[in-house]
């Protein structure tokens, strides 16, 4: 497939505009997305950009907002991206991406895009994403032997992405691939509640 057909596959998006399932769409943007970038060279500066926008989404609530919100319009999603987009210093094809996806109404589809990119580069080199969310930081110890952990569980060696969310009493929640694997204190607690009310 040609550069201009990959492009307008990407900008076009008609197709991806009728999905349903924001999952669904993440993922069929997210290959669009990174078949465009690997094709012009840019899925390293893609990627480094969607790292970073996670990262924006992960602190700032006015941009979830954003994003998920009905009461914006599809044009102020698109000048909120582009001006969040400006300021990162994102490269041109993301840019043009984060337009699309405002174009088309799918701006709600962002984090699920993301999640996607990551899995889709980290098959790429050979790798398996792994998402994980602890109640408080790993030390550099704990890291690695987790990391050590996966790949000995899954066979293959783990792009891992980690993130806090104090919540999860005492646990961590690892995501491999669309598999989670989760063993927070609070999970259990829901689960005890459960079968209290059933007993």
């Amino acid at each position: 497939m040609s550069s201009s057909s990959r492009r307008g596959r990407l900008e076009q998006g008609q197709d991806l505009a009728d999905e349903s399932n924001t999952g669904d769409v993440g993922a069929r943007y997210a290959g669009a997305l990174l078949d465009l970038a690997v094709e012009t060279g840019v899925a390293d500066a893609v990627e480094q950009d969607l790292k970073g926008l996670k990262a924006m989404l992960a602190a700032s609530s006015d941009l979830r907002s954003l994003i998920a919100s009905p009461k914006f319009s599809a044009e102020e999603k698109g000048q909120g991206l582009a001006a969040v987009a400006a300021r990162a210093e994102a490269c041109d094809t993301t840019v043009r991406f984060l337009g699309v996806l405002a174009a088309n109404r799918r701006v709600a589809a962002l984090p699920a895009v993301i999640v996607s990119y990551e899995r889709l580069a980290a098959a790429r080199r050979g790798l398996v994403a792994a998402e994980v969310v602890t109640a408080a930081p790993l030390s550099k110890a704990q890291a690695k032997a987790l990391a050590d952990t996966l790949a000995n569980a899954i066979g293959r060696e783990p792009q891992i992405d980690t993130r806090v969310d104090p919540t999860i009493l005492g646990g961590l929640k690892v995501r491999v691939g669309s598999r989670l694997y989760d063993a927070s204190l609070k999970t259990k607690l829901d689960s005890l509640k459960f079968a209290l009310k059933r007993a």
